[in-house]
Formats: structure tokens, sequence, C-alpha cells
């Protein structure tokens, strides 16, 4: 065979091999091209669900593609968790997780069935909310220095309603940074703890922005601070922890974005891409701001740092006040 003709042949299979890769390329769908699906590990109506369901409908607008929400609420998050590891991991389901189902939970279970680190990728943080600090009406503390001179000068007399794990943290978290001795009286949601401050059953509580609003602007309870680095848009009157004379205080609820570890990157890639994208529009921005929340803006990387310093704090706070482990 002359020299000529094996470099004509060797052009034609490559040629051919070009041809056939080309068209394995075409024949492959843009992910996604079926339906998505994220699931939630609260009901309908909570912070987690909201999130859930703006950005189900920006990625449909995005992508073309249905996005499915679905509410697996109970077991603290358990039953979600189960049903996106044990789903195809194909990129196709999404876990809209928060911070009790991806950082207090390893803070505060002694066997937690999940890894909220290995057992998962991040795609992006979606919004943070900072936690208001609320009292009854009748409460006679005209602020938060009030609050607390009356907790150092009592100790183990004031208490606080939290109806979650995330909120009781948060409770010993204001103990820490503000060096007093508060006492913990558990609800079955933030809903009853409220409830239970604007009757005067318990002294004070943490509750979103969304959930004391409309208390406040009723009389029903006394918004003494925020537990953020600025004041939020809807309640410009309440000033942050540090203004009210508690610097360091910071307290937020958070939901991010997560597939199962075992993902695919390139579709793994592809989300994170599309969850920043649509963070970072200024509609989100508005959505948020008018729950008194912010959107967070980073990809992966940011998540994952996020989420790290998260559990260790709340690891260091668990210890440091000896809250029994479940």
């Amino acid at each position: 065979m002359t020299l000529t003709r094996r470099t004509l042949l060797a052009a034609g299979a490559a040629a051919a091999a070009l041809a056939t890769a080309s068209a394995n390329a075409q024949a492959q769908p843009v992910f996604p091209s079926r339906p998505l699906r994220f699931v939630v590990p609260f009901g309908p109506g909570s912070g987690t669900d909201t999130s859930a369901r703006y950005f189900a409908r920006q990625l449909q607008a995005l992508t073309g593609q249905p996005v499915v929400v679905e509410n697996k609420p109970g077991a603290n998050g358990f039953l979600a968790v189960r049903q996106v590891l044990a789903a195809p991991p194909d990129g196709y389901t999404v876990f809209i997780g928060s911070n009790s189902t991806l950082a207090v939970n390893a803070a505060l279970f002694r066997q937690l069935p999940y890894d909220p680190v290995a057992d998962f990728s991040p795609l992006t943080m979606m919004m943070r909310s900072p936690a208001m600090l609320a009292v009854g009406p009748a409460a006679p503390y005209a602020d938060l220095q009030g609050l607390l001179a009356k907790a150092r000068a009592e100790p183990g007399r004031i208490n606080f309603g939290a109806g979650s794990a995330g909120y009781q943290l948060m409770g010993e978290l204001l103990n820490d940074v503000a060096k007093v001795q508060t006492v913990h009286v558990p609800f079955k949601s933030a809903a009853e703890a409220i409830t239970a401050v604007a009757g005067g059953q318990v002294d004070y509580t943490f509750a979103e922005v969304t959930a004391v609003q409309e208390l406040a602007r009723g009389g029903r309870v006394k918004v003494l601070a925020v537990a953020a680095d600025r004041r939020v848009a809807v309640a410009p009157e309440v000033p942050t922890a540090a203004e009210a004379g508690l610097p360091g205080f910071e307290a937020y609820t958070w939901v991010g974005a997560m597939v199962a570890a075992r993902t695919p990157a390139a579709e793994t890639a592809r989300l994170a891409e599309l969850f920043t994208t649509v963070s970072r529009m200024d509609e989100t921005r508005a959505f948020y701001e008018r729950l008194g929340a912010t959107p967070m803006t980073g990809g992966p990387a940011q998540m994952r740092d996020f989420q790290q310093k998260e559990i260790a704090l709340w690891k260091r706070i668990v210890e440091q006040a000896k809250v029994p482990l479940q």
C-alpha cells in the first residue's frame, strides 16, 4: 500500500470517528431534558418551601423544564434526606435544605443517619434570614440591654421559648455572647413559641422576620433586636444586636440547594450554574427583601465553606451549653 493510500485511509477513519462523535454529541440531550424535582424537608408555607417554589419557577423559565416541589416533612428532616439519597443520582432530584438539616442536626444528634457534608454536593446558598428577638407586650424590658441586665441579675430566672433545635441553639448562642444564663423552654413550632411570648408564658423567643412582623404591628409582641449585620428593610426601626449593645451576636436561618454526592460532575456543575444565576437576579433580591431576607450568591465552594463553619459553630455551642445529644 502506498503512503498516499495509507494517508487517505487514515484520514477517512479519523473523519468517520469525528462524525460518529459529533452524532453522539448531538444525540445526547442537554441537561436538564426532563422535569426536575425539589425535595423540601418542611411543609408548605415554611421559609424553605417558599424559597424552593421561587427557585422552581425561575429554573423552569431558564430551562423550559417543569420543576416539581415535593414537601416531605417530619423526623427532623430525615425523611426528605432519605428520599433524596435513595433517588437515582442523575441530577434530577435536588435537596432544598436548611440550617437545621444541613448544620444543626450535625451538632445535636449522636448518631445522625446521614452525613450533611459527605453525602451531598453543594450547589449554592439560596438565602439567609436573620432571627428577631421578641418579647411580650407587657415585658418590663424597654430594650435588649434591659433584658440582659435582668438575666445577669437573676441567673436562671429568665427563659426563652424555641420551636426548633435551631432556635434553641440561637438562644444558647445569645447566652454565650452576652455571658448570661437563661433557660430553654421547648415548643413544637416557632409559631407556638411566639404565641407563648405574646401571652406572657415565656420571656422571649427568636423567630423569622415574617413570623414576627404582623404580631409586632398589632402590638402583640415587641421586637428588641435583629440578629444581623444590618437592619432589615421591612423593619427599619428595629436595631441590630450590635446597635442594641451586643456586638458579635448574629444568628440566621438559611436555605441552600444540594444534590447527592454521587451525582455526576457535569450535572452538578450545570445545576450550580442555574441556581447561582437565579440567586444573582435583581428579581431575586427584591423577592427576598420583601420577606426581610437576603439572597446568598456564592457557588458550591462558598456554600461548603459556610456550611462547615456553621457546623463547627453549633457543635461548639452544644458542647459549651451542655445541650443533651439526641
